[in-house]
C-alpha cells in the first residue's frame, strides 16, 4: 500500500493515542484499589458475624447480672424485714427461727454478691472483646471507604481521559487516508498497529531484525506501507530507523 511518509507518521500518534486509552479504559474497568476492596467487604463480613457474637455474649452476662442483683435486692428486702421482726419479737422461739433465716439469708445474698463480682469481671471483659472487634469494624470500613473513594476518583479521572483521548484520535485519524487507517486498525484489533522501526529494531515487538530483514525494507520506498516481518505491525521509518548510513533511503519514485 502507498502512503505519504508524513502520514505514516501520524499512524504513531494514533497509536499512542490508542495505546493511552487502552490504559485509561484498563483503569476505570479495573481500579487497583478494587481487589482490595473486595478483601475488605469479605473481611467485615466475617468481623461482623463476630462482632454480633460478641455481642450477644455481652448481652447475654447484663442479663444474668441484672437478674443477680435483682435477687440480692430481693434477698437483702426480706434480711431487712427479718431483722425488724427480730428486734421487735419478744418469743424466743420465733427470735430463733428469725436469727437462722438471717443466717441463711447473709450465706445466699454472700453468694450472690461473689456471683455478681464474677459477673461484672466477665462483663468486663466482655466489653473490652466487644470494644476490641469495634475497633476492628471500624479500622476496616475506614479503609474501604478511603479505596472506594480513590478508586472513584481514579475512574472519573480515567473517564475524562478516554473522552479527551477519543476527541484527539478522532482528529488526528481524520488527517490519515482512509485506506491507510482501515490497514492500522486492522492490525491493532489483534496487537500493535504501528510502531517506530528504530535501530534496525521494531518498536512494538522489540525484535532485532536480521541483515535479511532489514535489506527488505531498506529496499521497500518511503512511501510504501512497511511490515515488521516478525509481528505484522507497521514499521514507520525514519532517519534513525538504522537501514542506511544516514538514515532511511528513499528510493527514486518515493515521495
Amino acid at each position: 500500500m502507498k502512503a505519504n511518509p508524513s502520514a505514516q507518521l501520524l499512524l504513531l500518534d494514533v497509536a499512542d493515542i490508542d495505546r493511552r486509552l487502552a490504559q485509561a479504559e484498563h483503569a476505570r474497568k479495573n481500579p487497583p484499589q478494587a481487589a482490595r476492596v473486595q478483601e475488605l467487604i469479605a473481611q467485615r463480613t466475617t468481623l461482623g458475624r463476630e462482632l454480633a457474637a460478641r455481642a450477644g455474649a455481652r448481652d447475654d452476662l447484663r442479663t444474668e447480672l441484672k437478674r443477680i442483683e435483682a435477687d440480692v435486692e430481693v434477698v437483702s428486702a426480706r434480711r431487712a424485714r427479718d431483722a425488724e421482726r427480730l428486734a421487735s419479737t419478744s418469743s424466743a422461739k420465733d427470735a430463733q427461727g428469725l436469727e437462722h433465716e438471717i443466717a441463711s439469708l447473709d450465706r445466699r445474698r454472700s453468694d450472690l454478691e461473689d456471683a455478681e463480682l464474677e459477673l461484672m469481671e466477665k462483663l468486663e471483659q466482655a466489653e473490652a472483646a466487644l470494644a476490641e472487634q469495634q475497633a476492628l469494624m471500624d479500622e476496616t470500613t475506614s479503609e474501604g471507604q478511603r479505596l472506594s473513594a480513590e478508586a472513584k476518583a481514579l475512574v472519573a479521572k480515567a473517564t475524562s481521559d478516554i473522552e479527551s483521548l477519543t476527541r484527539d484520535r478522532a482528529a488526528v485519524a481524520g488527517r490519515l487516508p482512509a485506506d491507510l487507517l482501515g490497514l492500522y486498525e486492522r492490525i491493532a484489533a489483534r496487537g500493535v498497529g504501528a510502531a517506530l522501526f528504530t535501530r534496525g529494531m521494531c518498536g512494538a515487538c522489540n525484535m532485532v531484525l536480521p541483515p535479511s530483514d532489514l535489506q527488505k525494507l531498506r529496499d521497500t520506498p518511503a512511501d510504501e506501507v512497511a511490515h515488521c516481518p516478525e509481528c505484522g505491525t507497521i514499521a514507520v521509518r525514519t532517519a534513525e530507523s538504522g537501514l542506511t548510513p544516514g538514515g532511511v533511503r528513499f528510493t527514486e519514485g518515493a515521495e
